[in-house]
Parts: C-alpha cells; sequence; structure tokens
C-alpha cells in the first residue's frame, strides 16, 4: 500500500491480519512494483486492470444501477475516475443489457469526475484529445490518486462516445461535496464521492447536464474511510458539565448566537 494511506483505510485492511508492506510511493508506484513482484514470485495481483475478474466485475455497478432504476438505464451517470476502469465497465453493462432486451433503447452520457490535482482523463476530455499525459498526484481524494491510469484512453473514449464529458473538483469543492451530501441526502461519503457529487454540481451549472433529467451520482466509498480530512473543518460546538442548568446555558448562548448572524 502506499505509505501515505488514510488510516481508515489501514486499520480495514490490519484487522484481517495480513502480511501489510508500505511503500514510500503514489499508487502509480505501487501498481508497478506490485506487478514486478506478481512476475518474479508468480503471485496473483488482485488491483489490475487486466484481470477479467476485476474489470468484469464491475459491470455489476451498472447492472445494479438499472435494476434499481426499474430496469432503465438513466439519462446521465457521473463517475469518479482514478484508473478509469469503472466508468467504462458501467457503459459495457448499459449496451450489454440493451442488446440482451433487458433494458429500453435509450441514451445514456457518461461523465469522468477527478480531482484537480489528479485529473489527467478529464484533462483529456476536455482538451478534446486523446493522448494522456500522466501526472503527480497531488490531492486529498487518495483513492483517486493514480496519476497515469491504465483504462484512460478508453475512459475518455467512453465520455465522447456516449455525449458526455468530465469535470475536476479541487479539494474545497470535494470537502463541500461530502458535508453537502451529508446534509442533503444522509450518507457520509469519503474522498472520491465528494469529487463526484462536486463535478456533478458543476456540470449541472454549467448547462452540461440538464436539471429535469435523471441523473446517477456514483458514490462508491464511506466517509468513515477518510475522516482525517474533516478533521481541521468540524468540531464539537459545547462542552458541558453534567448538569441541566449548564445545558439551559449554553443553549440559551447558541441562540443569542444564531440570533446575531
Amino acid at each position: 500500500i502506499p505509505a501515505d494511506l488514510e488510516q481508515g483505510k489501514v486499520t480495514a485492511t490490519l484487522v484481517y491480519n495480513p502480511t501489510l508492506v508500505a511503500v514510500h510511493g503514489t499508487y502509480d508506484e505501487v501498481n508497478r512494483l506490485c506487478s514486478e513482484v506478481a512476475d518474479k514470485y508468480r503471485w496473483a495481483f488482485v488491483n489490475i486492470n487486466i484481470r477479467p475478474y476485476y474489470a468484469e466485475g464491475s459491470k455489476t455497478y451498472g447492472y445494479e444501477i438499472a435494476e434499481q432504476l426499474g430496469w432503465r438505464a438513466p439519462a446521465h451517470v457521473v463517475v469518479p475516475c482514478a484508473g478509469g476502469s469503472l466508468i467504462t465497465k458501467i457503459w459495457k453493462a448499459f449496451k450489454e443489457l440493451r442488446l440482451l432486451g433487458l433494458i429500453p433503447e435509450s441514451r445514456t452520457s457518461m461523465y469522468a469526475a477527478q480531482a484537480l490535482g489528479c485529473g489527467p482523463i478529464v484533462t483529456m476530455i476536455k482538451n478534446d484529445t486523446d493522448v494522456l499525459v500522466p501526472v503527480r498526484p497531488q490531492t486529498i481524494a487518495k483513492s483517486l490518486a493514480i496519476g497515469n491510469p491504465a483504462d484512460g484512453y478508453y475512459a475518455y473514449r467512453v465520455a465522447k462516445d456516449s455525449g458526455g464529458h468530465g469535470e475536476h473538483a479541487t479539494d474545497e469543492e470535494i470537502i463541500e461535496g461530502m458535508q453537502l451530501l451529508a446534509r442533503t441526502e444522509g450518507i457520509f461519503t469519503e474522498t472520491a464521492g465528494g469529487v463526484t457529487v462536486a463535478a456533478a454540481r458543476k456540470l449541472i451549472e454549467a448547462g452540461r447536464i440538464p436539471r429535469d433529467e435523471p441523473i446517477v451520482i456514483c458514490i462508491t466509498g464511506n466517509g468513515l474511510k477518510t475522516p482525517d480530512v474533516l478533521h481541521e473543518r468540524l468540531s464539537v460546538d459545547v462542552t458541558i458539565r453534567p448538569l441541566l442548568s449548564a445545558f439551559d446555558q449554553a443553549l440559551a448562548d447558541l441562540k443569542s448566537k444564531q440570533g446575531e448572524k
């Protein structure tokens, strides 16, 4: 794993008692090293796009979207992109369901969402070029921090061929997206979901996604994986002694402050 991986994800891994090796490097560098290790020692490498179980398994996300919408595809889907596999497999899932006659023929536009500090796929889409330029990731959305995505070209093609687009989100917008989703839908997402919400919001405001058409925003991770990014933003409002009088006073103070605003 990358040595700077969020602690929540490290703990969730360690509980299974693996032999965990931290690497001083980016996801791209860790993936490269894992490929070399797997080749040398003849080990399996789970996290690689060319494995059919990994790639084809991602299609179930698209199947579930169609099923939960009453066996139809939405008009628009916004997908967080790291290596680029998921957006291509959701698109493939819809095509297969249409081919089998399980959903009606309709147009679904696919949109790539990436952090501004690591958004080579979205940059391709915005510049309308099929040449991917690798970047050095600099973003709080570490689960999307792949600067040289293996499926970058294919993700670009899906967005273009489907009539979709792509959008970046700054770190500030990512946090705002996390908070917006929590306040409005009661869903606490990790940073990747914050990227998707922020990107969707910007796409709607720019008029690329009509406000009155069905849209699915893909939230791919729980916020308990990345609570650290919110620590500086959130704090306990009041600390009191276990007395009713103390609570009454604190409540009065809060109402007074709200009145001042």
